[in-house]
């Protein structure tokens, strides 16, 4: 049997066939979930107490928070800037409440981009809204296409990661090239989290959690998974480790 994947989704704008909004997660990360043997599972955005996402994460074996708008910055202590974009109180609420749960009940959890930064916020840390308000800003790498957040598709760059650190071991190396696609970063990081990666210019790009199976990227490994076997090796780490949860399950 397969490990169940829940990707926490978000709604996207309607269509001639659909009619209404949909519910939806990227391709690419179903299908590098697929290809490490997961069966992915897209949970509709919704209002949930503490009780009942802690029910609906049962049902899983690990959770995916992909990329998307930019978090709440009421949520880490400050007013929105002019480079925030894409705000939905509702979806940041809502994935709150499955990251917590999930972290509860000792889930793995892969937070993508801005599901890293949600992850840092949530657990006290807090994000730099906009890159291109550093001071050093001028020296920085492109982290996102010129068009933020319209143009290319990514931008590609290192991504230097911290030898013996459970990121390196799921990566099995500790230098790779990650599509990146963000504007924001990580000012303060929160206590639980440990900063294991980082790009030539300083920003800090992967995290992961002191006591929980977590792993936080800024890039997206799924943009190149089906090509670039190292980040394909994040998806298929993580749905070992569901997997190995899973059969646990099957002995009680």
């Amino acid at each position: 049997m397969s490990p169940l994947i829940a990707l926490a989704g978000r709604y996207g704008a309607p269509s001639r066939v659909s009619r209404d909004a949909v519910a939806f997660a990227g391709r690419r990360y179903l299908d590098a979930i697929l290809r490490a043997g997961g069966e992915p599972v897209v949970i509709s955005p919704q209002p949930l107490t503490t009780q009942d996402a802690e029910a609906m994460m049962r049902r899983f074996n690990g959770l995916v928070l992909m990329g998307g708008a930019d978090v709440n910055p009421a949520l880490y202590g400050q007013t929105a800037g002019p480079h925030i974009y894409g705000v939905q109180p509702e979806q940041d609420t809502f994935e709150t409440s499955l990251l917590n749960a999930a972290l509860k009940l000792d889930l793995p959890v892969l937070a993508v981009c801005r599901g890293m930064q949600l992850a840092n916020v949530v657990l006290g840390g807090s994000l730099v809204q906009h890159l291109g308000e550093l001071a050093n800003a001028s020296d920085l790498l492109a982290h996102a296409p010129k068009q933020f957040p319209v143009g290319e598709e990514f931008a590609l760059h290192q991504v230097n990661i911290e030898a013996g650190s459970k990121m390196a071991q799921a990566l099995g190396a500790t230098q790779i090239n990650g599509a990146s696609f963000h504007h924001q970063g990580i000012a303060e990081l929160a206590n639980d989290l440990i900063a294991v990666g980082y790009a030539p210019d300083g920003i800090l790009e992967a995290v992961e959690h002191r006591t929980k199976w977590l792993l936080g990227m800024q890039w997206h490994p799924e943009d190149t998974a089906a090509t670039d076997p190292l980040q394909q090796n994040l998806y298929d780490a993580f749905v070992k480790r569901a997997r190995e949860l899973l059969a646990a399950e099957a002995t009680i």
